[in-house]
């Protein structure tokens, strides 16, 4: 069964703690946090200081995305705020394996994220020090988007890459991920689905993570 990771970008942040309840009490395993600066992205969400308080209200792993430039500025940051896993995009990090050796160094698993245009092979030569590969299915900066279907490709070549390697490495998609589409994803070698709409406008949140657990 694949990892649910419902994406609080979709939630009601006049009423953290109830949605915070409902992904504790359901059979999702992730909490994950999409961190967006308006320059790397064309958009503003939040930083440590709410993450601090998902943390406390979070029973469960806190898969935090950065989608921001210079990243290991902040990296630490994100530590004390209650980071589990941290994910840095490629395209934001010049020093790409030095990023990474920080982030493990604080004690966090390491995720590198790739948007739909970069190609999976830039990581042929880090993914062996990762623990978590996320491919963009949408470009960055906003929820409610279209899955891209090209991602299916991409994800089948990312897997068999970690195949040929021997490596244990979480392949996340991120964007577009609906009931329709799962089973799918999943096919193709995925293990681990973020899902925003598809769950926090569901007119039963805890049903739909369930059946999205069940693909």
């Amino acid at each position: 069964m694949p990892i649910i990771a419902p994406s609080f970008l979709s939630a009601n942040f006049l009423n953290l703690q109830a949605d915070c309840d409902m992904v504790n009490q359901s059979l999702a395993d992730w909490f994950h946090l999409d961190v967006m600066d308006g320059r790397f992205v064309p958009n503003i969400t939040f930083g440590p200081m709410i993450i601090e308080f998902i943390r406390k209200a979070s029973t469960k792993v806190c898969d935090v995305h950065l989608m921001i430039e210079e990243p290991e500025k902040f990296a630490e940051q994100f530590k004390n705020a209650g980071a589990d896993i941290l994910t840095v995009h490629i395209e934001a990090c010049t020093h790409l394996h030095r990023n990474i050796q920080q982030i493990k160094s604080l004690g966090m698993k390491a995720g590198v994220a790739l948007n739909p245009h970069t190609p999976v092979t830039e990581l042929s030569d880090i993914i062996q020090d990762i623990d978590l590969v996320c491919l963009m299915s949408v470009n960055p900066g906003f929820g409610g988007q279209k899955f891209i279907p090209q991602t299916l490709d991409r994800i089948k070549q990312l897997r068999r890459m970690t195949v040929e390697k021997g490596l244990n490495v979480h392949i996340e998609i991120d964007g577009g991920v609906t009931l329709d589409n799962a089973a799918s994803i999943v096919a193709a070698g995925a293990d681990v689905l973020v899902a925003g709409n598809t769950v926090f406008k569901s007119a039963n949140p805890a049903e739909t993570i369930r059946q999205l657990k069940l693909i």
